[in-house]
């Protein structure tokens, strides 16, 4: 990224995510476009309160979690921040690091611009390694994953889907 891109960037702010959040996430991510990587399309409410419990739990434990974003007027437009990675298979024992925006927020820098200050803080927590799993179709992340300056680790098929996707690394 230029330097000019890089003065672009927008101010992103970033908290645990609260209780409502679950509502917002709800409402934000209740888009198949935003969801086409994630299943085509939102999850019951009740995902969306578990998972941000969860996320206050990991902030609690670890010291970060999946951060609620929100845009310069504290509108939620996502989550961006890191977990362990939740499932039996890929890179088991990892922090992955991920985001998930509202497709109104797309294509205006918030994803990388979060993403760089969840990096800091997940290195601040102590963390030494992190990891992102993209589908290999979604390419604005497999753009921000190379503007954090992640490197592709492995190639691998999904489960359940069946597709293609790519883990990158990145050391901090």
């Amino acid at each position: 990224m230029s330097s000019t891109e890089e003065k672009s960037l927008p101010v992103v702010r970033l908290r645990v995510p609260t209780e409502e959040d679950a509502w917002a996430w709800h409402e934000v991510f209740d888009d198949p476009e935003v969801m086409e990587f994630h299943g085509g399309s939102a999850a019951e409410l009740s995902v969306y309160e578990e998972l941000t419990a969860r996320q206050r739990r990991h902030d609690a434990e670890r010291g970060f979690c999946l951060w609620t974003l929100l845009d310069e007027d504290d509108s939620v437009i996502g989550f961006t921040g890191a977990q362990p990675w939740p499932h039996a298979w890929g890179p088991v024992g990892e922090i992955e690091i991920g985001w998930r925006l509202a497709r109104r927020a797309w294509g205006r820098g918030y994803a990388t611009a979060a993403a760089r200050v969840a990096v800091e803080r997940v290195r601040g927590a102590g963390v030494r390694r992190v990891v992102a799993m993209v589908d290999a179709r979604n390419e604005r992340s497999v753009a921000v994953t190379r503007r954090l300056g992640m490197t592709l680790s492995e190639t691998f098929t999904t489960p359940a889907s069946k597709r293609t996707g790519y883990c990158f690394q990145l050391s901090l």
